[in-house]
């Protein structure tokens, strides 16, 4: 990893402070966030079709009552109408939850009325209580949807949502090449860029026999890079991967919000990690 200079230690050491980690809504999960996560860190929850929106708003709501800032992934295609995304919304209210995440989501077909991220936005009634809405963006080619169509999509959310979190890249260049895109665009919603935490193969094994192998698939299929980059000589380790895309991206008119860390519910080598960069910009 090169040389940081001063300035660009405190920028990279503000973003390591305050991260997000993504996390699957699994049985341990909650325990393994509470022993070696400090409350400093947001933590988002994942939707999928095999363990429904339930399950993703009910680790939200734990961990939210844990003192955690907590971010469930909202799944436009998993929810039947109106009146089940009230039932959700009151939900989060209940346990002072302000933040979502929108997404269209994996389901083969919608459940009901809303087939994307954007119907969903636009359901959500005036007084829905929320003070952050985010939603996705695409540094590398989605696997189903045109690069134009996704920043198009952006641009349609813009009026609704509060910030974008980047999609899981392993190229630094794509990354960057992809927000001077947005930008220029005229999309100027704050961005957290996407990475992998300190994960690897076997790691990756492991959390599948957790979540599901169709949800293990349906995860690979969306980012087929994925194990192909991890098994390249000398792997993969976020300090480079960070270190990449600084200075370039801490230029003020970029609107960098911070780190979204896929954590693949290996929280504890990512957040060692962190501490141990952290120290380093001491």
């Amino acid at each position: 990893m090169r040389v940081v200079d001063t300035q660009e230690r405190r920028s990279l050491g503000a973003l390591l402070r305050s991260p997000r980690y993504e996390i699957f809504p699994t049985t341990d999960i909650l325990d393994v966030v509470a022993r070696n996560v400090p409350r400093e860190v947001t933590i988002t929850v994942t939707a999928s079709p095999r363990r429904g929106l339930p399950a993703t708003v009910q680790l939200a709501v734990r961990l939210a009552r844990l003192g955690y800032k907590a971010i469930p992934h909202i799944s436009a295609r998993l929810i039947r109408d109106r009146a089940e995304l009230s039932q959700i919304l009151e939900a989060l209210r209940s346990a002072a939850i302000r933040s979502i995440f929108v997404i269209a989501g994996d389901a083969r077909e919608p459940a009901g009325e809303f087939p994307d991220a954007l119907s969903l936005l636009t359901a959500l009634p005036p007084d829905h209580g929320l003070s952050d809405i985010g939603v996705s963006g695409y540094p590398e080619s989605h696997p189903f949807i045109h690069d134009d169509m996704t920043i198009q999509a952006m641009w349609d959310k813009r009026r609704f949502a509060s910030y974008i979190v980047s999609n899981m890249s392993f190229d630094p260049e794509a990354v960057k090449r992809w927000v001077e895109r947005v930008r220029h665009r005229g999309v100027t919603l704050p961005i957290y860029v996407g990475m992998a935490g300190v994960a690897d193969p076997a790691r990756l094994l492991r959390v599948s026999a957790k979540i599901g192998v169709a949800d293990a698939a349906r995860f690979l299929r969306g980012h087929p890079s994925w194990v192909a980059r991890m098994f390249r000589p000398g792997g993969y380790e976020p300090g480079r991967f960070v270190s990449a895309l600084w200075p370039d991206l801490a230029r003020p008119e970029l609107r960098i919000a911070g780190l979204h860390f896929f954590t693949f519910n290996e929280i504890e080598p990512t957040e060692r990690w962190r501490r141990e960069m952290l120290s380093r910009f001491q």
